[in-house]
């Protein structure tokens, strides 16, 4: 007992993250993927993202084990042969201006950089509105609907 009163005890609780930092998160996470994936195409490290899920062995016991997570690519070429980047939330692209839902890249290393830049803005707090607006409509996709 007398190595816990060499310690400082309190009675803290953790403070829930508020609804904009989980956005910031989130999005920060997805941008990280996509940074990710665009500097092993150009042929750095390879990146194979995992997450845990929960698998049965032959006796019928529950295990975490890692899995592969698959991570879908946010930039694309256009009809007229440009490269283009989209932020997603969810599965669907942030309008970042009014009808603007892609950022035009000059090339593949270019993005990278720009993957930065949009990094460096959600963390700023420029995504804010969007992003929460975003999650609202994620929200109604999950809500039940109630019987008649």
């Amino acid at each position: 007992m007398s190595m816990l009163k060499t310690l400082k005890l309190v009675a803290a609780k953790p403070t829930p993250a508020d609804a904009k930092t989980r956005n910031r998160e989130k999005l920060v996470r997805y941008l990280t993927d996509q940074k990710a994936l665009v500097t092993e195409k150009l042929g750095g490290p390879a990146y194979n993202p995992t997450r845990m899920v929960t698998r049965k062995d032959g006796a019928g016991n529950s295990h975490r084990v890692e899995a592969p997570r698959k991570v879908r690519r946010g930039w694309f070429t256009d009809a007229s042969g440009n490269l283009a980047f989209t932020v997603r939330y969810g599965a669907k692209p942030l309008e970042l201006a009014k009808g603007m839902t892609a950022i035009s890249v000059d090339n593949l290393e270019a993005l990278p950089a720009v993957i930065d830049t949009l990094t460096q803005a959600v963390e700023a707090g420029e995504l804010d509105a969007v992003a929460a607006a975003a999650a609202v409509e994620r929200q109604r996709n999950f809500k039940s609907k109630a019987k008649a």
